[in-house]
């Protein structure tokens, strides 16, 4: 892996920690919970991403999370169950961040989406250490 290729997607799991650091903000009147929730999803599509990334690989440009993990099971082959469960994000990259798309969010769902989320995020930092020629 080029330097170059590395610090690409370092950048990109830092912008996902950027998303999961604005998830954990303490929620303001005027805040809403799926906005909130938009930011754990787009820490896990970052973070995916950025793992595509480091392996040389071309991500689907999608914000649909199972779709850039089964994209992934295709050169990884040890995605934990509770990765696999992080699709559930999805939903939250669009239908709940529009009036009248999708369901209210609750604050239990919200709680969820923050622990699915820290979940990617950690197996993702995992992947980044143990690269071979990663330098």
């Amino acid at each position: 892996m080029s330097p170059r290729q590395l610090e690409t997607a370092k950048e990109w799991l830092r912008r996902a920690k950027s998303n999961y650091k604005r998830a954990l903000l303490p929620k303001t009147e005027g805040i809403y919970w799926e906005d909130m929730c938009f930011d754990t999803q787009q820490a896990s599509e970052k973070a995916l991403k950025a793992l595509f990334i480091v392996y040389g690989k071309k991500f689907p440009y999608t914000h649909d999370i199972g779709e850039l993990i089964a994209e992934l099971e295709g050169f990884i082959d040890d995605v934990p169950e509770a990765v696999r469960n992080a699709s559930e994000l999805t939903d939250y990259a669009v239908a709940t961040r529009y009036p009248g798309w999708g369901k209210a969010v609750s604050e239990e769902e919200y709680k969820k989406a923050v622990v699915q989320a820290k979940t990617v995020l950690d197996w993702i930092d995992s992947k980044f250490t143990s690269i071979p020629g990663k330098t």
